[in-house]
């Protein structure tokens, strides 16, 4: 016990890694606040005219797809055209229809709105018979708010990896190794302090994040915690393999930085590249994080059936990163 409170002790005197314990939480907030912004209003047309330029009728057709400001002078309606945070579209009178202006650089939806803009009005009278279907526009705001959720719950799993690397290689350059070579204390109780102080802030850290991000059934809730306390322990792991290859704090942060990329990388890429081949998903599996974010997803979308499927490769990495540290070490001890 002495040596765990020693751990924490140190932990807690490192800014790195509380900044890496608290910046999930931080992250999880602001996604929980900016999740409850409504963005729909920056996909409504905006529409600029001139005073007196089109008569009340086309005024109230314009209406009824969109806002419409006045501008008194071809002038101010053109810069307002030009204003590069808006995406505003000119319209004025051209004969018995009417045309419409940009500046060039809207976004494609707007351009093609106003491209289609006169034709649409010169049929208005064929399209105002027409039964009119609206759908339910999607939320692509949703999948990606869905997504960052789950990067940052990957984080605050595998930041256990941070806390021992950092811990073992602080202990390198100050000399405390040594010293801990000496001590009345076992290989096994040594690895055990190690494995215990990332284990156990990363699944604090996790669990605080879920608690913020998600309303989970009882059910979900234990598939969830599940997926933390096996992440968090390969997590813990990793950070033991980088703490003994590292020689000094900035190969260490390097070490760390390519795990950290690789453990949020390719979850990422495989959810934007949607289907992909059979042989590829199981080369993705070869990265634990991949289970966790599939688990994540799946348990945020209310389903729980890919999460046990992904518990179980989870396992099977704590099984082997395990067996393969049990097996170094005991290389390593024939050797010295």
């Amino acid at each position: 016990m002495k040596g765990l409170r020693y751990q924490l002790k140190s932990v807690l005197h490192d800014r790195f890694c509380l900044m890496t314990f608290l910046l999930p939480i931080v992250a999880a907030a602001a996604l929980q606040f900016v999740g409850a912004i409504d963005f729909s209003a920056l996909g409504e047309l905006h529409f600029g005219v001139l005073k007196g330029d089109l008569p009340t009728q086309t005024l109230t057709w314009l209406n009824r797809y969109g806002s419409v400001t006045a501008y008194p002078t071809a002038e101010e309606l053109t810069d307002a055209v030009k204003e590069p945070s808006t995406n505003l579209i000119g319209v004025k009178a051209d004969g018995s229809g009417i045309k419409t202006i940009l500046s060039g650089d809207e976004l494609d939806i707007f351009r093609q709105t106003a491209d289609t803009l006169p034709d649409l009005y010169k049929q208005r009278n064929t399209t105002g018979q027409t039964e009119v279907h609206i759908l339910e526009r999607p939320n692509v705001m949703a999948g990606f708010q869905d997504m960052l959720i789950a990067v940052t719950l990957i984080v605050a799993m595998f930041m256990g990896c941070t806390f021992n690397a950092m811990n073992m290689i602080s202990e390198k350059e100050d000399g405390v190794a040594l010293i801990n070579e000496i001590l009345p204390m076992t290989h096994s109780q040594y690895i055990m302090q190690k494995l215990f102080v990332g284990f156990i802030c990363g699944c604090l850290s996790s669990t605080i994040t879920v608690c913020i991000c998600f309303r989970l059934s009882l059910q979900n809730a234990a598939l969830m915690l599940m997926l933390i306390v096996l992440s968090a322990f390969v997590a813990a792991l990793t950070g033991v393999f980088i703490g003994r290859a590292s020689g000094g704090l900035m190969v260490g942060v390097v070490y760390i930085k390519i795990v950290m990329l690789l453990f949020m990388a390719v979850p990422i890429l495989r959810f934007l590249v949607g289907t992909c081949p059979p042989l590829l998903s199981a080369v993705c599996y070869l990265v634990p994080s991949q289970a966790t974010f599939e688990g994540i997803m799946d348990l945020s979308a209310g389903s729980g059936t890919a999460a046990v499927k992904d518990i179980l490769i989870l396992v099977v990495h704590c099984l082997l990163w395990f067996l393969l540290y049990l097996l170094l070490s005991r290389r390593q001890r024939k050797s010295a």
